[in-house]
């Protein structure tokens, strides 16, 4: 069988040794995914110490967190669908089919960017509203609402593209890309928000045109000489869009689901705290979830950028190294959350003074992030065994898996207040972060090793 493009690739994925092919991969993907946090972690905190409006910006800024989540959602929908896909092509040795769906991809981000500008702009005052905005923190949410959104075509070709870089074996390049971006958004911050006096409109500025750096620096390298598979005219087929599409439906899935916790999560702390306490504990919670950002965001990246090697090797039927590789990437995923877990225990007030100098906020901030993190290790070998069925084409199993999850959430997020007060809400996560692995490695012991096995014949 044809090895696809060894020598012009970054890291061979068929041929190099696992244990450094795995760590080549995993460090970088994760410092880049490190370095996207950034993008709202800053924002955050500039908003946060904006003179006399800093809490409600704040609050305001986090019931836009679902949306931006939601763009985020649409990008893996195209790039973690079809990352994968072109990784096997490529094992197989198919370099049409690779060049096919990757173009088929691009047209497509191109086309749900504009529509989701076209249907949710006009729409952003009812939404954020049912997201939890209240009518002191409405004005700031709107505002950065809508000059994020102008950015849209930006953010989903940043991170819909970079996928396809680093499924090609780059994952340098595609941490440069994010690191690019990163670095433009913390330049652009304080001029925008603090030297021009624009507040959280300028924040939203800064952001899209760090992410505006970000896709120009991804799109230069996939149309360019140095990628083994590039860009080229594309030629919209019905059937490599379904296939994306479905395989991309997990993790698009789970991170609209993310979208509802945040928003469940708000409408549950402002109906059990009242108007006053509400608005505060939607702040905790937009500080606890930034903390969060920092974990799962590279956690993903270890489990997500890893992928390639376990999609080209699965398309070679080199099932050995395909299970080597997930040994490996199981224990960079656990090595990473049991140091964040010290963080979370031992940093979590630091972390918390980073937006806001509120003593009262701080204390309830630095409490919830504890809670939040209880069972935080169980939580990175779920994040491999689901993006490990994803990256081989087990959706039917990487799904389920996923949601049951996600559906253990909301059940202890509604019953919990309603027992024990608002502030129980924050012990929900912990309580989906032991059900949901346990039933997750359980079902990946059951059945992993019969579907290599059939690969492999």
């Amino acid at each position: 069988m044809k090895e696809s493009f060894p020598t012009r690739m970054e890291n061979d994925l068929g041929r190099d040794d696992i244990r450094r092919l795995v760590r080549r991969i995993a460090l970088p993907s994760m410092l880049a995914q490190f370095v996207s946090v950034l993008y709202s972690i800053v924002d955050r905190m500039y908003i946060g110490h904006i003179p006399d409006i800093g809490e409600l910006a704040l609050a305001g800024v986090g019931v836009c967190g679902p949306v931006v989540t939601m763009i985020g959602s649409v990008a893996s929908l195209v790039g973690v669908g079809g990352a994968p896909l072109m990784s096997i092509k490529m094992g197989e040795g198919d370099e049409a089919g690779a060049r096919r769906i990757l173009s088929n991809c691009f047209v497509m981000l191109c086309i749900f960017a504009l529509a989701l500008m076209a249907a949710i702009i006009p729409l952003r005052r009812p939404m954020l509203l049912f997201f939890g905005a209240s009518a002191d923190t409405l004005p700031y949410a709107d505002e950065y609402f809508l000059y994020y959104m102008t950015g849209t075509v930006f953010a989903l070709l940043a991170t819909g593209m970079n996928s396809f870089v680093t499924a090609q074996g780059f994952a340098r390049k595609a941490m440069f890309s994010v690191l690019l971006g990163a670095v433009m958004n913390i330049v652009h911050d304080p001029v925008f928000i603090f030297a021009l006096d624009m507040g959280v409109r300028g924040a939203a500025i800064a952001t899209v045109i760090s992410q505006a750096f970000s896709c120009a620096y991804a799109l230069r390298f996939l149309l360019g000489r140095r990628a083994p598979i590039r860009i080229e005219r594309p030629r919209l087929e019905s059937a490599i869009i379904r296939r994306v599409l479905l395989l991309g439906f997990t993790p698009f899935s789970i991170i609209a689901v993310d979208n509802a916790m945040i928003i469940a999560m708000n409408a549950v702390l402002q109906r059990y705290g009242g108007a006053g306490e509400g608005d505060l504990l939607i702040t905790v919670a937009t500080i606890v979830q930034s903390f969060m950002l920092v974990v799962t965001m590279p956690l993903g990246g270890i489990s997500g950028g890893t992928q390639p090697i376990l999609s080209f090797n699965y398309g070679a039927r080199k099932v050995e190294r395909v299970l080597r590789a997930q040994r490996h990437i199981f224990l960079w995923c656990l090595a990473f959350t049991a140091v964040m877990f010290g963080v979370a225990w031992l940093a979590g007030p630091l972390f918390v003074r980073l937006f806001t100098s509120d003593a009262l906020v701080a204390e309830k901030a630095a409490w919830a992030i504890r809670v939040y993190t209880l069972a935080l290790v169980p939580l990175g070998l779920q994040y491999e065994i689901v993006d490990g069925f994803t990256a081989i084409g087990q959706v039917r199993y990487a799904w389920p898996l996923s949601f049951w999850r996600k559906a253990v959430y909301f059940a202890a997020l509604f019953i919990l207040p309603a027992l024990w007060g608002a502030e129980a809400a924050f012990y929900a996560e912990a309580i989906s972060d032991v059900i949901g692995p346990l039933t997750s490695i359980a079902i990946h012991a059951l059945v992993m090793k019969k579907l290599l096995a059939r690969r492999a014949i």
